[in-house]
């Protein structure tokens, strides 16, 4: 059997080859991450950024923290303020999805149970974004993002 010669024509098929391999996969991650990037955080970032310590500091006036559990099929959103007694804010709005993408976004009809909020929400295994959004009786606006961890 004789041996086959290695020529220019090989080589350049070998390096085209192999950059075709590269952009292909380099379009099919852009491709992915532009159809699941959920959008702005804020219209305008600027705005945004000159009211920031104003209203962390009345967020944390408040004094609450939340709790994200799921468990039996079921989500529950504790929360607390800093004597320990179980809050009920005046709205309350939750988006359950998950960290990178859109596609799985749930908004959950969340009750009040006297001490916690719950909701049936079957989830599966991974990490979660609980994204909260939530106004006090006085009016103070509470927005915050809960990792939430489902065992399964």
């Amino acid at each position: 059997m004789a041996e086959r010669e290695f020529t220019g024509r090989h080589a350049a098929a070998v390096f085209v080859g192999a950059f075709a391999v590269i952009i292909a996969v380099n379009v099919a991650l852009a491709v992915s991450a532009v159809r699941t990037f959920p959008g702005l955080e804020v219209a305008n970032s600027y705005v945004a950024s000159q009211e920031f310590n104003e209203r962390r500091a009345a967020q944390e006036a408040l004094g609450w923290t939340v709790e994200a559990r799921e468990a039996d099929g079921r989500i529950t959103l504790a929360f607390t303020g800093r004597d320990g007694v179980p809050v009920q804010p005046k709205t309350l709005h939750a988006v359950v999805g998950r960290a990178t993408e859109i596609s799985e976004d749930v908004e959950p009809d969340l009750v009040f149970t006297g001490e916690v909020y719950e909701a049936p929400l079957e989830l599966g295994g991974g990490r979660w974004k609980v994204r909260i959004n939530a106004t006090a009786e006085d009016g103070t606006e509470f927005v915050q993002k809960v990792s939430l961890h489902v065992k399964k």
